[in-house]
C-alpha cells in the first residue's frame, strides 16, 4: 500500500497530513517530528502493529508543500 503524506511548513512549525484519511494530521516545531507523529496516528487509524515498517520517500517539493510517499512493507 502507498499513501501520500503532505508536509506544509509555516513560520511556527510544520503540519503533516495524510489527505486520504480524514483527521490524520499533526503539528510540530520540526519536520521530522511532525512526520513521526502523523505516522504513529496513521498506524492507529489503520490498526497496524506498531512494528509495521513504513518506507518514506520524498516525491516532490514546492514550498511550502513537500509531498512524501509512505510505502508499507508486506
Amino acid at each position: 500500500m502507498v499513501l501520500d503524506l503532505h508536509v506544509i511548513s509555516s513560520d511556527d512549525g510544520y503540519t503533516a497530513e495524510v489527505p486520504s484519511i480524514k483527521g490524520c494530521e499533526s503539528w510540530a516545531h520540526g519536520e521530522d517530528e511532525a512526520i513521526e507523529k502523523t505516522i504513529e496516528l496513521l498506524k492507529y487509524y489503520l490498526q497496524s502493529p506498531s512494528n509495521t515498517k513504513i518506507k518514506i520517500d520524498r516525491a516532490r517539493r514546492e514550498l511550502p508543500l513537500t509531498v512524501y510517499k509512505l510505502i508499507f512493507d508486506k
